[in-house]
């Protein structure tokens, strides 16, 4: 997708004021680079997906240090390529990531619970077609659906119970959210 570097530039400020509108659209317009640039380095389609959630996930939490003199795409893809680094290095480590409350007060900042399109035409499913086509997503996208829309947990209780940081639940949903809508436009 192309898109003009004015338009970029404003949906990064606006990113980097908290707007979660700002950081869908960042997230669906990068995610398929980022997560090509991955494939070809891990070849593994999971690693790769992984790895990307973590970089949107990074991305996020320190946008407001992105600097506009450079690329926005090539400050993405240096994150990935710097988790991919870590990953490998640690690969026989156990990860555990700290967050400290600085950082939780931002995350929670950021979550906005205003209902996206994607959410709209979730709503519109009736709920055996819709358990049908959840069915069809990857395990790890199934589970944060099913743990904020059937359980109702908050970001940090799935964060708890999946053990992974609250950011990469964002970006999981934010993912799971963007494929299930496609899923239910194909099967309409």
């Amino acid at each position: 997708m192309e898109i003009r570097k004015s338009n970029l530039l404003l949906y990064i400020e606006k990113a980097k004021k908290g707007n979660q509108t700002a950081f869908k659209f960042l997230l669906d317009t990068y995610w398929q680079e980022v997560y090509s640039f991955l494939l070809k380095r891990t070849k593994n389609d999971n690693d790769s997906e992984d790895i990307t959630i973590q970089t949107f996930s990074k991305a996020f939490d320190k946008i407001d240090t992105f600097d506009n003199k450079f690329e926005f795409k090539t400050w993405l893809i240096t994150i990935a390529k710097n988790i991919h680094i870590d990953t490998l290095r640690k690969k026989n480590a156990p990860v555990s990531v700290e967050t400290t409350k600085e950082q939780e007060q931002k995350i929670h900042a950021v979550i906005d619970e205003n209902p996206t399109p994607e959410d709209e035409i979730i709503r519109q499913q009736n709920l055996a077609k819709l358990l049908r086509d959840i069915k069809k997503l990857k395990p790890k996208y199934q589970e944060v659906i099913n743990l904020r829309y059937f359980q109702e947990l908050s970001y940090k209780e799935i964060s708890l119970h999946i053990k992974d940081p609250i950011n990469n639940v964002k970006v999981k949903l934010l993912r799971a959210k963007k494929l299930l809508a496609e899923i239910i436009k194909k099967s309409s």
